[in-house]
C-alpha cells in the first residue's frame, strides 16, 4: 500500500472533530489514536512529534519560558519540510506573540526597545504598543476579545477564546488538505485542542495564565528574538 492510500484509509477511519468544544471527551483516546498512527510513515511520524513538541499545550510544564517556546519553535521550523504545516507553526507563534505583549502591557511594561517575540509582527507590536490590539484588529480580529477577556480577568473564557481560534486557524489548512500527512497531522494538532478543552476547569484556568503573566513578565529581554518569517 502506498503512503497515499495509507493516510486516506488513516483519515477516513478517525472520527469527526467538529464536536470540539461540545462533547466532554475527545472523539478518541489519545491510545486509541496512537494506535492508528502507526500508519505514517517514519520520516513522517518524526515531524509530527516535532509539531507536537512546538504546538500541543500539554507538551509544556508550567515553568516553560517564552525563550523557550521560541527556541523550540525556531528548531522546528529547521526540520520541517512541509509549507503548510510551516505556516501552522508561524501562525502559533503569532498567537503566542501578541497574547504575551497583551499580558506585558497589561500590566504597566513598556514597549520592549527592539523585536519582540517571533513572527511576522515582532517589529510592529512594539512600535504600536499603545493601539487598541497593537493595531492588528485586521489581521487578527480575534486579537480584541482576546484583549477584552484579559483586562477583564477572564481566564476560564479567554482559555476558551485562544483554543477556538487555534482551531478555526487549522480548519482553514484541514479544507486544502484531506487525504495526505498534512491532513493527519492537522488532525492530531486538533484532538490536542480538543483535549485541552476538555481537562479544562476555572481555578486551572486561571493559575495558568498567571503563570505566563509572570514568565512574560520575568526577565523580558529573554524573549526578544530575530523570528523567522516563511
Amino acid at each position: 500500500m502506498s503512503d497515499r492510500d495509507a493516510y486516506t484509509a488513516l483519515m477516513c477511519s478517525l472520527p469527526s472533530s467538529e464536536r470540539l468544544f461540545i462533547a466532554k471527551k475527545p472523539p478518541l483516546s489519545r491510545l486509541r489514536l496512537d494506535r492508528r498512527l502507526k500508519a505514517l510513515a517514519p520520516e513522517d511520524a518524526a515531524v509530527l512529534a516535532r509539531l507536537e513538541h512546538v504546538l500541543s499545550w500539554n507538551a509544556y510544564a508550567m515553568d516553560v519560558t517564552e525563550a523557550a517556546v521560541v527556541k523550540r519553535a525556531k528548531d522546528t521550523l529547521a526540520h520541517i519540510p512541509q509549507p503548510t504545516l510551516r505556516r501552522i507553526v508561524l501562525e502559533r507563534m503569532d498567537l503566542r506573540t501578541a497574547m504575551a505583549a497583551l499580558r506585558l502591557r497589561r500590566d504597566g511594561k513598556t514597549p520592549p526597545p527592539g523585536p519582540f517575540g517571533v513572527g511576522r509582527w515582532e517589529r510592529h507590536i512594539p512600535a504600536h504598543w499603545s493601539e487598541t490590539a497593537f493595531g492588528l484588529s485586521r489581521a487578527m480580529p480575534w486579537l480584541p476579545e482576546a484583549q477584552r477577556l484579559l483586562e477583564a480577568d477572564e481566564p476560564l473564557a479567554l482559555e476558551r477564546h485562544i483554543l477556538e481560534t487555534s482551531y478555526r486557524l487549522l480548519k482553514r489548512h484541514a479544507t486544502r488538505h484531506l487525504f495526505d500527512f498534512e491532513a493527519v497531522a492537522i488532525y492530531v494538532l486538533s484532538w490536542s485542542i480538543f483535549d485541552r478543552w476538555a481537562q479544562s476547569v476555572p481555578a486551572a484556568a486561571a493559575h495558568r495564565f498567571d503563570t505566563l503573566a509572570a514568565q512574560a513578565m520575568a526577565k523580558r529581554g529573554e524573549i526578544r528574538f530575530q523570528g523567522e518569517h516563511a
